[in-house]
C-alpha cells in the first residue's frame, strides 16, 4: 500500500478461469477493501482487463451480502499522492485496513480474512509501532479476547504445495532474534505448530528442528545453542506426546521434508530458528506458489509470500498467483475447498 497490491488484488478480480479454478462465489463471497483512490483502481482494471474506457466497473465482492463491508467511509480520509512511493499516508491507510479486516474477522462478519502486501517502513513513518502484519493481528486479536500479547502467542509459518516451515522468531534484527531463541519460545512454537497442523490434516504431524548453528552444532564444537536450548525444548516437547526430532543440520533439513513428485517428504513442517533461515527455502521453491499462514490466532489468516513490489506499482504487470494461492488455503483452512 500503495505498492502494487491494488495491482495484484484487481487481476485477481472474477473471471472465468479463475471462478472454475479456484471459487464458487455463490458461496465465497470475496470483499476487497481498501480502494484509495477508486477511480483510480477503476481505470487500472480496465487496463489490466482490457476493457472499453467507457466500461462500467463494479468494485470488489460484487456479489458479498454485505455490500455495507465493501465500502467503509472511512476510505474518503485518504488521498494518496501516488503508486509506488513510501509515504506516512499509505502506512496508516495500510494499518487501518489491516484493523478493520481484523475487527470485521474478530466480530464475525467475515470468515477469513488475506491480506495484501504491506511496507513496513511506511508503516512506521505513520507511526505504527507494529513491523508487520502478524504482530499487529496478535495485538488486535488479544485486545479484543482481553488478554495480553504475551496471553495470545502466534507464529508465522510459510508454505508451499512442497514445503512448509515456521518460525521460532520473525520480525526482529538477527542480533535480537538469537537472544529470543529460548526453551519456552522454542516449545511455544512446537506446541502452536502441532495443534494447527492437528486441526488442518486431522492427524499429529511429524515436525523437525532446525539447528541454529553450522551442522546443529557439531556436538558443541560450533555453538552450543543445541545442547543446552534446542534440545531441552524438543525432549519438553516429546513429554507432552509432540512427534518432533532434531535438532537436525540447518543446511539440510529442508531438503529432508520436501515433498517431491507426489511423495511426502520425511517431516510434515520445520521449525526455524529465525525469519531467514526459514523463508528463504520456501521462496526458493518459487515466490509464486508461497503462502504466509498467521498460527495461534483466533480467525483465518493468509498472504501472499512476497513484498510490496514499489517497481510494478500500476502497471498492470503484477503475478497474482501468490494471493490466489493464499486464497485458497484460507478456503481450506476453513474446510470449504480442495487444497491447493
Amino acid at each position: 500500500y500503495v505498492g502494487f497490491s491494488s495491482t495484484f488484488i484487481t487481476d485477481s478480480l472474477p473471471e472465468d478461469k479463475i471462478i472454475d479454478n479456484w471459487f464458487d462465489f455463490d458461496n465465497c463471497k470475496p470483499v476487497a477493501w481498501p480502494w484509495p483512490d477508486l477511480e483510480t483502481v477503476a481505470n487500472m482494471i480496465r487496463v489490466i482487463k482490457k476493457l472499453n474506457p467507457d466500461t462500467k466497473v463494479v468494485y470488489g465482492g460484487v456479489k458479498s451480502q454485505r455490500p455495507e463491508l465493501l465500502h467503509p467511509s472511512l476510505i474518503i480520509d485518504y488521498v494518496i499522492s501516488g503508486y509506488g512511493e513510501i509515504s506516512a499516508v499509505a502506512g496508516r491507510l495500510a494499518a487501518d485496513s489491516i484493523n478493520w479486516a481484523a475487527q470485521s474477522a474478530l466480530r464475525g462478519e467475515v470468515s477469513a480474512i488475506v491480506t495484501a502486501p504491506l511496507h513496513k517502513e511506511a508503516l512506521s513513518l505513520a507511526g505504527v509501532e507494529f513491523p508487520g502484519h502478524t504482530e499487529m493481528l496478535q495485538s488486535i486479536a488479544a485486545q479484543h479476547l482481553g488478554k495480553t500479547i504475551d496471553q495470545l502467542p502466534v507464529r508465522m509459518m510459510l508454505a508451499n504445495r512442497e514445503l512448509k516451515t515456521v518460525l521460532v522468531t520473525i520480525h526482529q534484527p538477527l542480533r535480537q532474534a538469537l537472544n529470543a531463541i529460548t526453551v519456552d519460545n522454542i516449545l511455544e512454537t512446537l506446541r502452536i505448530t502441532h495443534l494447527a497442523e492437528l486441526k488442518s490434516t486431522g492427524r499429529a504431524p511429524h515436525l523437525a528442528v532446525a539447528g541454529l548453528n553450522p551442522h546443529a552444532g557439531e556436538g558443541g564444537l560450533l555453538g552450543r545453542e543445541e545442547l543446552e536450548i534446542i534440545q531441552p525444548a524438543i525432549k519438553l516437547a516429546k513429554a507432552e506426546g509432540i512427534t518432533v526430532s532434531g535438532p537436525w543440520s540447518p543446511d539440510t533439513v529442508f531438503m529432508r521434508a520436501r515433498a517431491e513428485r507426489g511423495q511426502p517428504g520425511a517431516f510434515d513442517v520445520v521449525v526455524a530458528m529465525y525469519h531467514d533461515q526459514g523463508l528463504i527455502p520456501v521462496k526458493y521453491l518459487g515466490v509464486e506458489q508461497g503462502v504466509n499462514i498467521t498460527l495461534g490466532l483466533p480467525f483465518v489468516r493468509t498472504s501472499p509470500d512476497h513484498g510490496t513490489a514499489f517497481d510494478l506499482a500500476g502497471k498492470g504487470k503484477a503475478d497474482p498467483a501468490s494471493l490466489l494461492e493464499a486464497l485458497a488455503v484460507a478456503r481450506r483452512l476453513l474446510g470449504d475447498g480442495p487444497s491447493p
